[in-house]
């Protein structure tokens, strides 16, 4: 094995450890297993770094790791691979797409974050809202909810949307730290 191939290994594993680590450090926590974290950065930043395999990977063992150390919360097997695995290996994939673009991070979070919220959404229409009816209606931020597709659109735009506007500030912040913005455009890679 390369010394490039073990650097960028390594470095996938303490992404994955630091987005756990940021997961645990939540800003805010929703109801059903949302929350308001900056999980994304180190996955984002990876991905924009090694491309949309290595982030998709990054990202489908972030998932795997944040529902099974006690994060993850599901109704059936379809919710843990669309909620977990498949919305986080969606967001390395994403933000891997702009590797080696100018302001890529930043493009990689907003792409990124956008394909793993589809995902949360769409699991909340056609999953969880088996369990919405208008006999059994949702309360969320003091609403009362019928319409699956309105309430999966709420409840996830309110976790995903911080989530992602948090990650695009900080990468904007960081492509203003000279030696951080050389690393997020991968010139330490050639």
């Amino acid at each position: 094995m390369n010394n490039k191939r073990v650097k960028m290994l390594v470095e996938g594993a303490i992404m994955v450890a630091l987005a756990v680590l940021l997961d645990y450090l939540a800003l805010y926590h929703l109801p059903d297993g949302g929350s308001i974290t900056l999980k994304l950065v180190p996955i984002v930043f990876f991905a924009v770094r090694y491309g949309c395999g290595w982030g998709a990977l990054v990202g489908f063992v972030f998932g795997a790791l944040n529902y099974i150390s006690g994060n993850g919360v599901s109704i059936d097997w379809t919710t843990i691979i669309c909620d977990y695995f498949l919305a986080f290996t969606l967001l390395g994939f994403g933000a891997g797409l702009f590797k080696k673009v100018k302001l890529g991070a930043v493009w990689g979070a907003l792409t990124g974050g956008l394909l793993m919220f589809a995902s949360s959404y769409l699991v909340g229409v056609f999953v969880w809202a088996r369990n919405l009816s208008a006999a059994d209606p949702w309360d969320f931020l003091g609403i009362t909810f019928t319409n699956p597709w309105f309430y999966s659109f709420i409840y996830n735009i309110t976790w995903a949307g911080p989530c992602i506007v948090l990650a695009i500030i900080v990468f904007v912040l960081l492509y203003q730290v000279k030696p951080v913005a050389k690393l997020l455009k991968g010139e330490d890679l050639k």
